[in-house]
C-alpha cells in the first residue's frame, strides 16, 4: 500500500523536506503499526489462529492498533497491560477504552511480572489461562514486522538524501534500513534514553548506512516540554499535519533543529516518515489538562 509525500515548505532553500503521510493508512491501525502488523496476521489465519496476544502500556499505539486489526478480522484480541492500577481506569483512559470497544479483553499485570513478558513460563502460564493464542510482541516488533516495514520505502523514494524517522523497538527504522539505498542516510530519533537500541537493530539488518540521533527524547519515552507541545500546535497550523508526542513530534522537532542549524549537507533532500501514533495525542491532552499545560491541538 502506497502513502502520500508531502512537501513541507521551509523559509531555507538550501534543503528540501517532505512527510510521508503513513499516518492516513488506516484510521485505527495507522503507519508503523499497519506495517508491523501485516504479514503477522497474514501468517495467524493461515495458521488458523482465532485469538491474537500482546503486551503495552496505558497508552501504547500497539494495543490499540491489534485491537482494531483484531476486530476487522474477525478475531479475539488480549491485552496484557502494565500496571495494575489500570484496572479501574479503563473508561478513563481514551487508548484502553477504544480497545475495549474494539472487543478486546484486558489482563492487567505488576510491572515487577510484566518484566517477565519475553519468559517462556511467563507465556505458558497465559496459556494456561487465555488457552491458545498468536503471539505479538510488546510494541509489534519480530521478523515479519520488518518484513512490513521494508515496504514503506517505494521507488519514487530513491533520490531521498536522507530518510529519518521515530524509533521505539527499533522495528520501523529496521524496515526502512533494509530497503534503503546504500547512497542513502537513515537516521533514527529514539523516544528513549540510551543507546541501547543500536544492538536490537543490528539483529535485523546488514547495512550500515544509519545512525541514531539521541539528542531528542525530550527527558526520555512519554516526557514532553512546552517547548515541544508548541512546536507540534505550530507544525500542524502551519502545514496541516497532526503529529503525536510520543514519537513523531520528536523526530520532526529534531530534524528541523537540524536543517536550522545547517548540521545536514547543504542541498539536502530529506524524506520524514509520519508512522502514526496520533491516537495517543488523547491520552497526553489529559495528562497536560492535570497539570494545568498547553494541549496538543486535534
Amino acid at each position: 500500500m502506497k502513502s502520500l509525500n508531502q512537501k513541507i515548505p521551509l523559509e531555507n532553500s538550501d534543503y528540501t523536506l517532505y512527510i510521508k503521510r503513513e499516518d492516513l493508512l488506516h484510521p485505527h491501525i495507522s503507519g508503523n503499526k499497519f506495517r508491523k502488523l501485516y504479514y503477522n496476521l497474514q501468517k495467524a489465519k493461515k495458521e488458523n489462529y482465532t485469538t491474537l496476544l500482546t503486551f503495552g502500556g496505558a497508552f501504547s499505539n500497539h494495543i490499540l492498533a491489534v485491537a482494531a486489526a483484531g476486530k476487522e478480522n474477525g478475531m479475539k484480541t488480549i491485552g496484557i497491560i502494565r500496571g495494575e492500577e489500570l484496572r479501574d481506569k479503563v473508561s478513563s483512559n481514551p487508548t484502553l477504552n477504544k480497545a475495549r470497544e474494539f472487543g478486546m479483553v484486558f489482563d492487567f499485570v505488576s510491572r515487577d511480572d510484566y518484566r517477565n513478558k519475553n519468559e517462556e513460563t511467563f507465556v505458558q502460564r497465559l496459556k494456561e489461562q487465555f488457552g491458545d493464542f498468536y503471539l505479538l510482541p510488546e510494541g509489534g516488533t519480530n521478523n515479519l514486522a520488518v518484513k512490513g516495514c521494508e515496504e514503506i520505502l517505494e521507488e519514487a523514494d530513491t533520490d531521498f538524501d536522507f530518510i529519518c524517522c521515530a524509533v521505539g523497538t527499533g522495528g520501523t527504522i529496521s524496515g526502512i534500513i533494509n530497503s534503503s539505498k546504500v547512497s542513502q542516510q537513515v537516521l533514527g530519533f529514539p523516544a528513549l534514553k540510551g543507546d541501547f537500541l543500536s544492538e536490537d537493530i543490528c539483529k535485523f539488518v546488514t547495512q550500515s548506512n544509519w545512525q541514531l540521533v539521541t539528542d531528542y527524547h525530550f527527558g526520555g519515552y512519554a516526557k514532553v516540554t512546552e517547548g515541544l507541545i508548541e512546536f507540534i500546535n505550530d507544525f500542524y497550523q502551519k502545514f496541516q499535519v497532526p503529529l503525536d508526542p510520543i514519537y513523531t513530534g520528536k523526530m520532526a522537532f529534531g530534524v528541523l533543529d537540524l536543517i536550522e542549524k545547517k548540521k545536514l549537507p547543504k542541498g539536502s533532500k530529506i524524506l520524514m516518515i509520519h508512522t502514526g501514533g496520533l491516537q495517543g495525542i488523547a491520552g497526553m491532552n489529559v495528562l497536560l489538562k492535570q497539570k494545568n499545560q498547553i494541549e496538543i491541538i486535534l
